[in-house]
């Protein structure tokens, strides 16, 4: 960079050749000052997407630029939203690829359907973009090694959304299993049970004026009309990206599509990566299990959902040590208090979270009450606090990453969050194979199994939407 070039003026200039189509050049990111803006592009805006631009935009000398959807009739919304809550008018694309070509971006963030994390994010890091992604971080075992790869070779920081990891209570947690709180911890297990309804069955198309879902589901994820005239906003082709095209269906588009194979990996890869991520980190564990078993169904509903409502996993690691996961979707009872969250077991007692990072202990088999998260002392806090968490949490954690160009900064780097993203994977790929699945960590592949090993990767992509091997 000449003398008396601004930062700015720098990234202008090297960013000048980036390429639409995913041939990015790379763009290397200096410091950012504390006074310095950060320019932020909110990449798929419905659901998650809101929380991503409340969370960002709120913070000081962040600016959400831009926001990003195939679905432009979710633009005018969220662009009265920000114009109300930060008092300016961002732009808006319905392609993120032009976000890769604005060089007044620092950083992108994904609240996209599965199968876009992996490509969205190397094509965003090809651009010099610092990127965060929300769990799961792929959408299969072999994308999420490229992602890895993108980051490490274009210099990039990626944040995967455990949001977890950023949290004062869960830290606490773990730091007091680390210290032998409940003695030897020999076993954990995951709960994810999140009730769901049924989506029904209906056939490709748009839907008929006035027509209406028959069944219902979650009320956080009402379904617009897809009409003919909704559609024509919708820009199909780029949502279906690296998938097989099909038909439009209102069952493989909004929300719904995590049910699908195609796209999603079921709630033990939409909640699920939360808890699979809590309960790695507790046990402690850096390696991949050895054994992995998981069977389960789609009970009670006709509908044209493909994953499991009801599911169990059990993934077993080297030493022996037990990490139990379940997904019920159906109306079931709590495990003691917790039904989205997890439990650890100890020699000499239990640790009991929930999905908020609220935990209590148990000791002996009286279940005597211990430590608990309500008893954290300031010392404890103190100390426990990292760069930039704060009130803005995971995001404020990621933006101050950003500004020092650290990855050690981040709580929740890629490569972690591709091995908790990898739970749930090889938990689905022993599902859907109906037996016990042997994995072999440092390869990345099952030992023996050419079938298990088809299903780590998508098999054909579509083009130009194709991941590239990095390898």
């Amino acid at each position: 960079m000449e003398k008396n070039q601004t930062r700015r003026d720098f990234i202008k200039t090297s960013a000048a050749g980036i390429a639409a189509a995913g041939a990015f050049s790379f763009v290397p990111h200096s410091v950012f000052a504390a006074n310095e803006q950060i320019n932020v592009a909110v990449i798929g805006i419905r659901g998650q997407g809101g929380s991503h631009i409340d969370g960002f935009g709120e913070i000081e000398n962040v600016r959400v630029k831009t926001i990003v959807d195939v679905d432009e009739n979710l633009f005018a919304d969220r662009v009265t939203e920000i114009e109300e809550k930060f008092g300016y008018t961002p732009a808006t694309e319905h392609d993120m690829r032009r976000v890769f070509d604005d060089p007044e971006i620092d950083a992108v963030t994904f609240a996209v359907p599965n199968h876009w994390h992996a490509l969205g994010t190397i094509w965003a890091a090809q651009a010099g973009k610092h990127v965060y992604v929300e769990k799961p971080s792929c959408h299969s075992v072999w994308e999420g090694r490229q992602m890895v790869h993108a980051a490490r070779e274009n210099g990039v920081l990626v944040q995967v959304g455990f949001q977890n990891r950023s949290r004062l209570n869960t830290r606490a947690a773990i730091e007091f299993l680390r210290d032998g709180g409940i003695g030897e911890v020999y076993m954990a297990r995951g709960l994810c049970f999140k009730p769901r309804g049924g989506i029904g069955r209906y056939p490709d198309g748009p839907m008929e004026p006035g027509e209406k879902f028959a069944l219902t589901v979650d009320s956080d994820n009402f379904m617009p009309p897809y009409t003919s005239e909704y559609l024509d906003d919708v820009h199909y082709d780029l949502w279906v990206g690296p998938a097989a095209m099909r038909p439009f269906n209102r069952n493989r588009f909004h929300y719904n599509w995590h049910w699908q194979w195609e796209y999603g990996n079921g709630d033990t890869g939409n909640q699920g990566p939360h808890q699979l991520d809590i309960g790695r980190w507790g046990l402690g564990r850096d390696d991949d299990p050895v054994r992995i078993t998981s069977s389960g169904g789609t009970f009670v509903y006709d509908s044209a959902q493909e994953t499991p409502n009801t599911q169990t996993t059990l993934f077993e690691y080297a030493d022996g040590t037990i990490f139990e996961f379940a997904t019920r979707g159906l109306p079931t009872n709590p495990d003691g208090e917790i039904k989205i969250g997890n439990i650890f077991y100890g020699s000499e007692g239990r640790l009991e979270m929930d999905a908020g990072g609220n935990w209590k202990t148990f000791f002996g088999h009286g279940d005597e009450p211990g430590p608990n998260s309500d008893n954290i002392s300031a010392e404890e806090s103190d100390a426990l606090q990292l760069v930039g968490t704060g009130s803005s949490g995971h995001y404020g954690n990621f933006i101050a990453a950003v500004r020092s160009g650290k990855r050690d900064d981040l709580t929740c780097d890629v490569e972690e969050g591709h091995r908790s993203s990898c739970l749930a994977h090889l938990g689905n790929i022993s599902y859907r194979l109906g037996r016990e699945v042997r994995f072999d960590g440092p390869k990345e592949k099952f030992v023996g199994d050419e079938d298990a090993n088809r299903m780590l990767r998508r098999t054909t992509y579509r083009e130009p939407y194709v991941v590239p091997d990095l390898s």
